[in-house]
């Protein structure tokens, strides 16, 4: 019997953390670091977003505008999935992530020249981030097998929530001494190195591959397109289902401080055009802040409680806990709907998205095809995600024109958690479904022989 390879100093380091294989260190490190990176520029262009969105706009057309990034995506799904019909996935990554650094260079100079595009540029966030980052963990998902993705995905989850609170502590920073457009030139050198740590970890893995595996990563994508994929397939319509319940809930939530957080800001400021720069530094301040303190709570989350949640109650039993705070969350906030209570109950919801739900959410992709992973993911982490925004800007819409106040808001999340709960015991049905389907023995034939029944395990 071939003896188990032996853990080096850096394996046996991170199996504190997750149990982590022999040969696996360099893979996963490589991986971290692209997350890291990428969700550390995310933040960067995050804070410049809230900054020119609520100085140019407000907290309704903040909210208003997320709509129209699900417009864009009903279209931009088709194409990127005829796109990537016809590319392995170290083309399909590499150039998907250059074609959105390309604008940002635009975004700087017409910055510059006094646009006012916080509008568009919300719009563009948007879509980049659900896009880019979908992406990322689908290239994840193909990398690894469902044992694998277990065990490895909360050391990835971890980068992304460290580069998420470093991310946000610097643009709480730069925030205070630069205009937000300083933030997107920050952001594209980061994103420079994404690519590069894409082709770097590729080339390691599809060495180390074997079988089906080692073609796949020269292979195109299956010509199914993503949201063919959704619809024909139960499992994926509820997770679908999830995506824009928990998108609509968040938004609400994020709507609600934003009310607030301008509101502050008009008290100590002043509504009038001379005191615009100040209020756009007040709210980057708090949102970088904000941010930073919601990051360190799911950096926590990440690194001690993800991979002891997964091992003890699984991947499907997760998918309870972030609907439960929610819950909790906005029944507080009916009886007292004030800023320090709304942001510290939004900094738990928010970290705990931001490790236990995301890690959880990317690993419910494991027991799916291939082609599911990089289509139907990207179908369900955009245009669902954001159709949530085009739900929740219905209701604040109708909210504002009843007169909603903040705890009416709140009391609308309080019914959508409950939708969420059952939407999670449905998952949680067929997860273990699959999952059992998956690792079940083959079945038994009874052949009949002369004096005796033998079973053979066909």
């Amino acid at each position: 019997m071939k003896p188990e390879p032996r853990k080096n100093r850096i394996e046996r380091a991170l199996s504190v953390f997750a149990d982590v294989h022999a040969g696996e260190a360099a893979g996963v490190l490589l991986l971290t670091l692209n997350a890291f990176l990428l969700l550390a520029g995310y933040y960067l262009l995050k804070t410049a977003r809230e900054a020119l969105i609520l100085t140019q706009g407000g907290a309704e057309v903040k909210s208003y505008s997320s709509a129209g990034q699900a417009l864009i995506l009903l279209v931009l799904i088709p194409l990127y999935g005829a796109f990537a019909s016809r590319m392995n996935r170290k083309r399909l990554i590499t150039a998907t992530m250059l074609f959105f650094m390309s604008h940002l260079a635009v975004f700087y100079v017409l910055g510059l020249r006094g646009m006012r595009e916080g509008v568009v540029y919300f719009l563009w966030v948007g879509v980049f981030n659900v896009f880019v980052i979908s992406q990322f963990w689908a290239f994840a998902n193909d990398l690894y097998t469902e044992a694998q993705g277990k065990r490895l995905f909360p050391i990835i989850g971890f980068g992304s929530s460290l580069g998420a609170w470093l991310g946000a502590q610097a643009a709480s920073r730069i925030s205070h001494f630069f205009t937000p457009y300083a933030l997107m030139l920050s952001a594209e050198g980061l994103f420079a190195i994404c690519v590069a740590l894409v082709l770097i970890v590729n080339n390691r893995e599809s060495k180390r591959a074997e079988g089906e595996r080692a073609k796949d990563a020269s292979a195109p994508l299956g010509t199914e397109g993503g949201f063919e994929l959704v619809f024909r397939d139960w499992y994926l319509l509820l997770i679908a289902a999830l995506i824009v319940v928990l998108n609509i809930v968040n938004t609400s939530g994020e709507f609600l401080l934003g009310k607030l957080v301008v509101s502050q800001a008009v008290s100590q400021f002043g509504a009038g055009a001379e005191t615009a720069v100040s209020r756009q530094r007040f709210i980057g301040e708090f949102y970088g802040q904000f941010f930073s303190w919601v990051n360190l709570i799911g950096l926590a989350l990440q690194m001690f409680f993800v991979s002891r949640i997964f091992r003890h109650i699984g991947v499907r039993g997760a998918v309870f806990i972030l609907p439960s705070i929610a819950l909790a969350s906005y029944t507080i906030l009916l009886v007292a709907p004030v800023l320090a209570l709304v942001r510290a109950l939004k900094i738990l919801e928010n970290g705990t998205d931001y490790s236990i739900q995301n890690t959880t959410r990317q690993a419910l992709f494991l027991p799916t095809s291939r082609v599911a992973k990089y289509k139907a993911k990207a179908a369900i982490d955009t245009f669902f995600m954001r159709g949530g925004d085009v739900l929740q800007a219905g209701i604040t819409y109708l909210g504002t024109q009843l007169s909603f106040r903040l705890s009416d808001f709140a009391a609308v999340n309080v019914v959508l958690t409950l939708v969420w709960l059952g939407i999670a015991f449905c998952i949680y049905r067929e997860h273990r479904r699959r999952t059992d389907l998956a690792v079940a023995p083959a079945p038994a034939v009874v052949r009949e022989l002369p004096g005796l029944t033998a079973e053979v395990t066909a």
